[in-house]
This record gives structure tokens, C-alpha cells and sequence, in this order.
């Protein structure tokens, strides 16, 4: 490996604004010159018009995204000891920002934010997963890996297995086919990983799974919401325990259970969180539309001993909620975690009204004084369009809200400032209550 060949990139004037923000992509209508003979997935260096130097980069005329910055320094030697570096500074800030605990499921490298662009690498307990979505990344995979186990394997985190879930149909955009299996090296091993998080114990399936197995950003989202059903199960026992002791007038014997509804569920992890803290004051239950889905979360209820508590069911949450509205249902706590409604800038309008749309279906849903959580995992989406759209969804069902909470993802998904791209998830926490 060496570092940039003696391709040079000249940009146009005026352009280059992105990667001058401190961005990390250069888009092929950005570009005037190339000076040199490269092969896509090259290493290549960046100049501005003047013939200023902006730094080096991974070149691919298949992308729309044509050069994804590796260093912004002049003359730097991309090689074995450059990639150790990245890779180091990654899991020491994981190391830094997160407790032991939330070490044994965590995301050590997030592309473009930790400085290796289009490459993820989720660890499960001793499981890692690796999502190679570019091509000159996809390259320097193998070694990137290997340096990644040498420095767990020194702090004591033994990796058995690597698998690669390389199957996002973006890769086609980088002239990559998608793919999946066990990772070089690595022989075959048992998928299926036992990991604790928050307190709750799930099987992931790092093969079936979505994306690499298992969504790790929400992961102090979920810890909020069982902090907040903790306190609304405190709430009720104080109040059981008035009613027992003779000092209630309201003839109200019977406490009634914390009803939690938990949308688009996947593995039940909001909704075990919820479980979790609520214990026998809680009914929960959690929708998807995926069989295989709603089956791995019932079988993380009873890896938790939620079983009789936490239930789950198959069905298309955007149906369901309008029955569940007409069957005058109300709940306590209602979540809503949908996939991604739009990804891509051109599809963000008509994503405003299904955000709009399944807000207002959700916070019918909500008793006066209840809470209700929702969030957008679109970084198309952005933070005032999701706020407006959230406060739009309220006005039209004639539900006030008042904010608790505003969260993004887990600090091992770092926003990296300029660079967009990496500022995803928002989420926010609300109380409903009726028009007063």
C-alpha cells in the first residue's frame, strides 16, 4: 500500500465548498482536471483551482460521489501505519464515550465520521460485522480488520468470527455487486450472538438481520424510554400503595396496567426496554410487518423472562394504528421507529407526509397526559424539517405536546460536523395532552 499515486485532481472554482466545510465528499460535477492515469478505487490527490492543496482521496467515476476524502494533509503516506492510526483513534474514542457494558454491542467504526469512508464495523460480544460501501475502502477491508482485531485482542476482546454484510444494493451505485458471507480468515462460526444491552439480553442474527444484525444508534434512546417507564411504574406503586393504605377518596381500587405500544419493533427492542422496567404494571406490545421479526423478538421476551408482559404481533403498522383508533384503544407510551422514509433528496416531499401521516395516527393513539416518542432515521429529513412536521402531524389531530426529550444517536455513531451524511437519527420524547 502506498499513498497517493501521481493522479492530481483539480476542482473547479467555486467548487469544493463541501470538503472546504470540513465535508468529506467531492461530487463529479465539482471536478475540472485530471492529470495522471489512475484505476477506480485508486488513492488520488486534490487540489483547488489555484493549484492549493486540499488533501487525498479515494477516486471512482462509477459514483455520483467521485472522491471520498481519506486525509486533508499535503503529501500523506496512506499505508499500514496510517490505517493503524484511524483505526486506533476509533476504538480509543469508543473506549472514552462508552461504559464497559455498552462496549459488548457497539459500532467501532462509522464510515465517513471516524475518517475511513463507506466502511461500518459493528462488534457483537465477540462478533464483528463488516459493511464495505465503497470501492476504494473495499480494498483496504482485509487490513483494516486484521489491525481492528489486533488492538481488541490487546485490550481483551477476543474476536471468533468476522462476517461481512456487504449486501446494501448502494454498492451497485460504486460499481461494487453486493455480497455476503463469512469474511476471509475467518472460519465458519455460529451466527446467532448473544449480546446484553441496557440491561437486556438479545440473540442477533448477524446474517438475516437487518443492516449488520441489529440497530445500535437507538441504544441511550431505548435507555430513555425504560428510565421513563421506570418513573411512570414508581408513579403507579406510590399510588397503589395510597390505596391500600386507606388514604385515596377516589374508590379507585383497581390500578389499571401501563399500556405501551411499540411501532415497526424489528427485534422488540423498545419494547423490552419498556418491559423491562414496567415488570408486572406493564402490558406491552410491538408490531411489524416482518414474521421473521415479530419470531426473534419473542424470542428475546423470553430470553428476558418478559414473556407474560411483552408481546408481539405481525401486522402493517400503518393499518393497524387506524384500528386500533377505532377500537378506541389509548396507550400510555406509544413509539413509533419507522424505517427510513426517503433516501434521497428528490424523495424528501413526499417523505414529509408520510412522516406526517403515521405521526398523526400515532399521537391519536396517546391518552391525555400520555407519552409518545418518535423519531426519523433519514439524514435527508433534517431536525427543523422533522420538528415541523412532528408539530404539523399534532395540530391536525388536535393534540398538544410538550417536549421532554430531543436525542440523536448513540455517541459510537458520532456527527461529524460539515459532513451531513453522518447526522441521521432524531428523536424525540413528548407528553400528549388534549387541546385545554
Amino acid at each position: 500500500m502506498s499513498s497517493a499515486n501521481n493522479t492530481i485532481v483539480t476542482l473547479k472554482k467555486g467548487e469544493g465548498r463541501t470538503i472546504k466545510a470540513g465535508g468529506a465528499w467531492i461530487f463529479d460535477n465539482e471536478i475540472d482536471t485530471i492529470r495522471g492515469t489512475f484505476k477506480n478505487g485508486d488513492i488520488v490527490s486534490i487540489e483547488d483551482f489555484d493549484g492549493y492543496p486540499m488533501g487525498s482521496g479515494f477516486i471512482n467515476q462509477n459514483s455520483k460521489i467521485r472522491i471520498r476524502m481519506l486525509s486533508r494533509k499535503k503529501d500523506t503516506v496512506i499505508n499500514n501505519e496510517f490505517l493503524r492510526e484511524r483505526v486506533r483513534s476509533a476504538w480509543n474514542y469508543r473506549k472514552a464515550t462508552m461504559s464497559e457494558a455498552d462496549l459488548n454491542a457497539c459500532r467501532i467504526i462509522f464510515g465517513e465520521a471516524d475518517f475511513l469512508p463507506g466502511l461500518v464495523i459493528d462488534k457483537y460480544n465477540d462478533v464483528l460485522v463488516v459493511e464495505s460501501l465503497a470501492l476504494g475502502i473495499d480494498k483496504l477491508k482485509n487490513t483494516i480488520v486484521d489491525i481492528l482485531v489486533e488492538l481488541l485482542n490487546e485490550d481483551g476482546y477476543i474476536i471468533r468470527g468476522v462476517y461481512e454484510r456487504s449486501d446494501a444494493p448502494v454498492r451497485k451505485k460504486e460499481g461494487l455487486m453486493p455480497y455476503k458471507g463469512y469474511f476471509e480468515k475467518y472460519a465458519d462460526f455460529d451466527t446467532n450472538v448473544d449480546i446484553v444491552e441496557n440491561g437486556v439480553k438479545y440473540v442477533v442474527d448477524v446474517v438475516n438481520g437487518q443492516k449488520t444484525g441489529f440497530f445500535l444508534d437507538q441504544k441511550y434512546n431505548r435507555l430513555a424510554m425504560q428510565k421513563l417507564c421506570k418513573q411512570l411504574k414508581e408513579s403507579v406503586v406510590r399510588h397503589e400503595n395510597t390505596v391500600l393504605a386507606g388514604k385515596d377518596n377516589s374508590n379507585n381500587s383497581v390500578i389499571s396496567k401501563i399500556k405501551v405500544l411499540d411501532c415497526f419493533t424489528h427485534m422488540g427492542t423498545f419494547a423490552l426496554n419498556c418491559g423491562l422496567a414496567l415488570g408486572e404494571y406493564g402490558e406491552v406490545t410491538g408490531l411489524d410487518i416482518s414474521e421473521y421479526a415479530v419470531s426473534q423478538a419473542t424470542e428475546n421476551a423470553r430470553r428476558n423472562n418478559l414473556q407474560d408482559t411483552v408481546h408481539f404481533r405481525c401486522a402493517n403498522v400503518l393499518d393497524e394504528l387506524p384500528k386500533l383508533n377505532d377500537a378506541g384503544e389509548k396507550y400510555d407510551v406509544l413509539i413509533l421507529d419507522p424505517p427510513a422514509f426517503t433516501k434521497s433528496k428528490e424523495a424528501t416531499k413526499n417523505a414529509i407526509k408520510g412522516y406526517r401521516e403515521i405521526n398523526m395516527k400515532g399521537i391519536r393513539l396517546v391518552k391525555d397526559g400520555g407519552y409518545f416518542a418518535t423519531c426519523s432515521c433519514s439524514h435527508f429529513m433534517t431536525q427543523e424539517l422533522f420538528t415541523r412536521t412532528i408539530g404539523e402531524a399534532a395540530k391536525a389531530v388536535h393534540r398538544r405536546l410538550r417536549q421532554i426529550e430531543f436525542r440523536t444517536q448513540a455517541s459510537d455513531h458520532p456527527i461529524l460536523w460539515a459532513a451531513d451524511e453522518s447526522y441521521y437519527l432524531k428523536f424525540y420524547i413528548f407528553q400528549v395532552t388534549d387541546e385545554k
